[in-house]
């Protein structure tokens, strides 16, 4: 089956300078899909080029098998949304969601209705007579937002919109936006570089570095089974473990400091002295006064502990492997800084990844 929205082969260069290197995507309808990825790694000019804002140098982007090429951004029918909002000072809230309609040649009284009916449906019922300098930052993302669906875009693009906002406000909009999409069922494309909205908002995250893609999955995926190095260090943390297979049948490697370390079931074809990255979230590692029989242990010495909370990131080193244990905040007073303690974890909680 045909997906909705298909990038294929899609190139941007400027002058010597490869911003994308030919990337390959495909969307379906009514997914949320978030671009993640550092500043620089080419998230935000995949955007611009499915807008219409950027061309690409080579590649194509089509949507429902159509090309987009050529069209100009509003030719596009894709609703926008940018991090500082763009409204339109002298406007009324309800005058700035109607305007794209007006645009489009929807007269009174429909197109008035049609705003309100968007802003309300954003949860600013009887906010349509404020000006935006009368309104919240939050507000005015949501009146944003609202201008951007009034016309039943067929993709809605979001550029990095909740970066202004502060973190209470910020974590509120990443559940109404996720809400609003669910609720029009519109085809959704988010652009950040927080791994946390990406993953609490997300259907699917790709997560972009130096202009390429590196994986494509579920936000769980993406987490648990990371395909490389890039993306294990940059989404969440991890132990980064450099080892060498000794026996591939029982799924064994050895690592300097550490030792014999069993791992999980793997794709990659192994044998006998290939060297291999090994992956062990903070949270999959157990902490303790005393070995514990039945999983793989080794001595840590505590460096650093770190206090959130409700939870704590004990931070040692096993020889002169570096480890990070997460841990329960009310468990961290069995250890402290500059003691030694014990660290296990299962094979299941090993995950090679590509290097």
């Amino acid at each position: 089956m045909q997906s909705y929205l298909q990038l294929n082969g899609v190139t941007k260069t400027f002058g010597d300078f490869t911003a994308l290197q030919k990337v390959d995507l495909a969307i379906d309808k009514g997914e949320f899909v978030t671009f993640l990825g550092p500043s620089g790694s080419g998230k935000t000019t995949t955007l611009m080029i499915i807008a219409g804002f950027e061309k690409a140098t080579c590649g194509d982007v089509l949507v429902e098998g159509r090309s987009l090429s050529g069209l100009a951004p509003h030719e596009r029918n894709i609703g926008i949304v940018f991090q500082n909002y763009a409204l339109f000072p002298h406007k009324t809230a309800l005058e700035n969601v109607y305007f794209p309609l007006q645009m489009r040649g929807v007269k009174h009284p429909v197109g008035l209705k049609n705003a309100a009916d968007m802003l309300e449906l954003v949860g600013l019922k009887g906010f349509g007579h404020r000006y935006p300098k009368e309104l919240s930052g939050g507000q005015q993302q949501r009146v944003a937002l609202a201008r951007a669906l009034v016309f039943e875009p067929s993709l809605l693009l979001l550029d990095e919109p909740l970066g202004a906002l502060d973190k209470n406000l910020r974590e509120q909009m990443q559940i109404e936006i996720k809400r609003i999409q669910r609720a029009l069922g519109v085809t959704t494309i988010f652009v950040t570089h927080d791994q946390t909205e990406a993953m609490s908002m997300s259907d699917r995250i790709v997560v972009f570095e130096k202009g390429s893609i590196q994986q494509v999955a579920t936000p769980l995926e993406v987490y648990h089974k990371p395909r490389t190095r890039f993306v294990a260090g940059f989404i969440g943390e991890s132990n980064i473990i450099e080892a060498t297979v000794v026996d591939p049948a029982a799924r064994k490697a050895t690592a300097e400091h550490i030792g014999e370390i069993e791992y999980a079931p793997s794709e990659f074809s192994l044998h006998k002295g290939t060297p291999v990255t090994l992956i062990i979230r903070p949270e999959h590692i157990r902490l303790s006064r005393d070995p514990k029989k039945g999983r793989h242990n080794a001595r840590m010495k505590v460096e650093t502990i770190v206090n959130y909370g409700d939870n704590a990131l004990v931070i040692g080193r096993v020889g002169e492997q570096s480890m990070r244990v997460r841990v329960l905040g009310a468990d961290v007073v069995i250890i402290k800084e500059g003691e030694d303690c014990h660290v296990s974890w299962t094979p299941d909680s090993v995950y090679m990844i590509a290097k």
